[in-house]
């Protein structure tokens, strides 16, 4: 199959970033703006892709879909993606790249595939390809091979396995050591600061886990806008353990983390709003502000 137009849903930070590389490499773009966010407009403007309207018409004008979303609506999404598939004429190739469990995963390839349709499952790990970041995209099902056309010299594309639910649990356990550590470096960093012990505490990190402090640190400045997609995402994370025989409680606690984050003024910030000054330091002293004293 040649993959001539693409459509991708939702034009969000890392959306946009890829749908720009896809452009860059040939691609018609296209996404369905009714009833998103004034946000989502903007970015997609920015990024110069065709608007087509309605989910209906992106079904009929697209040759492959990118599920690229929040990833609370992904399952709802494939659905509404199914319905339009069953009250059209074309069935493109859908591609979930959520950060979704497998048993999710597996959900959202049962409703494509009820409606006539191909899934393929896709797991991004890294950060949106501008500049020079680049990121892995990790394919897996029956038709994986079919992504390897959209590869760019930063939208890398490994195929896994012939099986969906392999991609989504790669990203998973990935996603798990990453931001599971950032939730605990945050809530250990905070109540640090809550005690007045933070000064102490650094200097012992720097004597003996300096590069992990470092690490926590220089990713905090960016993590708040994000906080509230990562608590659907460490629910998820939860179910992809208890369905592996693991306990689910280390990820629900991960995400009251972010939940919690979510709610703060810093949460409300959008990547392209935030204070761009503001360092690891600073988020830990005004998240550590924003909790009541309990002691």
């Amino acid at each position: 199959m040649k993959i001539e137009t693409i459509g991708v849903m939702s034009p969000g930070d890392m959306g946009q970033a890829i749908a720009q590389q896809l452009k860059q490499k040939g691609y018609k773009v296209c996404t369905a703006l009714d009833q998103r966010s004034a946000r989502s407009k903007t970015l997609a403007r920015e990024a110069g892709l065709t608007d087509v309207g309605s989910l209906a018409a992106l079904t009929e004008q697209c040759d492959l879909i990118l599920s690229i979303m929040n990833p609370a609506a992904a399952l709802e999404f494939s659905g509404e993606v199914a319905n339009a598939m069953r009250a059209g004429k074309r069935r493109p190739l859908f591609a979930d790249c959520n950060a979704i469990a497998p048993s999710t995963q597996n959900a959202v390839s049962a409703n494509i595939s009820a409606a006539g349709g191909r899934c393929i499952d896709a797991g991004i790990i890294g950060a949106p390809p501008r500049g020079t970041a680049k990121t892995r995209l990790y394919v897996s099902g029956p038709d994986a091979h079919e992504l390897e056309q959209i590869a760019t010299p930063q939208i890398i594309v490994k195929v896994l396995s012939d099986r969906i639910g392999d991609a989504s649990a790669i990203k998973m356990c990935y996603a798990a050591m990453n931001k599971g550590m950032v939730a605990l470096g945050l809530e250990v960093l905070v109540a640090a600061r809550r005690y007045g012990v933070d000064a102490a505490l650094e200097a012992q990190l720097g004597e003996t886990h300096r590069d992990i402090h470092e690490r926590i640190i220089g990713g905090l400045p960016t993590m708040p806008p994000k906080a509230y997609r990562w608590v659907p995402e460490m629910l998820e994370i939860a179910r992809t353990f208890e369905t592996a025989g693991m306990t689910p409680r280390m990820f629900h606690g991960a995400a009251d983390i972010y939940e919690f984050v979510a709610a703060t003024a810093l949460g409300k910030e959008t990547p392209e709003n935030r204070d761009k000054s503001r360092g690891g330091k600073d988020v830990i002293r005004l998240l550590a502000d924003e909790l009541p004293d309990r002691r």
